[in-house]
C-alpha cells in the first residue's frame, strides 16, 4: 500500500479522538443554548489585590484562595443534547483525575474530581459535575439576563494550587449538593 493512503486511513481513524479530546469549554463558549462563564488570572490577580479586610480569618483564607486559582469555568445548561456530550467529556476526563466523591439524590448526581497537588490538602484541579439538577429545583429556573432559564447540568472546572478545605467551605456557602463533604472525603 502507498505510505500516502496509510497516513490518509490514520488520519481519517484519528479525527473521532481528536473531537472527543476536545475541551468542552472551548467547544460551547460561543453557544447560545449554555451559559459559559471564564474567570482568567488577571481577575483573580485583581480580587486578591482589593481592599479587603484581611484581619478577619475568614476574608483572609478567602483571599489566599482566590491567590491560588488560575483558572475558572464553568457550563450551564438545560438542553439534553448538550449535558450528554458534557457528560461524555467528563467521563473520558475523569480517567486523568481522581474520583473524590459522588452524591446522589432524588435523580441529581454531584462528582467531583481532583488531579494530585502538592500534599494532601492541595489539588491541581478540581472538576464538579452536576446533572438533573432540575429535578432538585422542582423546574423552577434561575434568572439568566432577565430570561428564567432550567437548569439540567452544570460543570465546573477550577485549576491552580487549589485548598481543598477552602473549596469545601465555598462550595457549602455556595449551597452546591455535597459541598460540604469535601473537607471530610480529602
Amino acid at each position: 500500500m502507498n505510505k500516502k493512503v496509510i497516513v490518509f486511513i490514520l488520519a481519517l481513524m484519528l479525527v473521532p479522538l481528536t473531537g472527543i479530546a476536545q475541551n468542552i469549554f472551548d467547544k460551547y463558549n460561543d453557544n447560545s443554548d449554555v451559559t459559559y462563564v471564564s474567570i482568567k488570572p488577571k481577575m483573580f490577580q485583581m480580587i486578591a489585590k482589593a481592599g479587603i479586610d484581611t484581619s478577619d480569618p475568614e476574608a483572609r483564607a478567602f483571599m489566599d484562595m482566590v491567590k491560588s486559582i488560575t483558572s475558572f469555568k464553568t457550563i450551564v445548561t438545560d438542553k439534553k443534547e448538550i449535558s450528554l456530550d458534557i457528560q461524555k467529556w467528563v467521563k473520558s476526563r475523569s480517567s486523568s483525575l481522581e474520583e473524590l466523591m459522588e452524591v446522589k439524590d432524588d435523580g441529581t448526581e454531584v462528582k467531583f474530581y481532583v488531579k494530585e497537588g502538592k500534599d494532601a490538602d492541595h489539588v491541581k484541579e478540581l472538576l464538579i459535575f452536576v446533572n438533573g439538577i432540575d429535578k432538585a429545583m422542582k423546574g423552577q429556573g434561575i434568572d439568566i439576563n432577565g430570561e428564567n432559564r432550567k437548569i439540567e447540568t452544570v460543570v465546573v472546572s477550577l485549576t491552580g494550587d487549589i485548598d481543598l478545605n477552602e473549596i469545601s467551605k465555598l462550595t457549602d456557602k455556595m449551597n452546591i449538593p455535597g459541598g460540604k463533604h469535601l473537607e471530610k472525603k480529602k
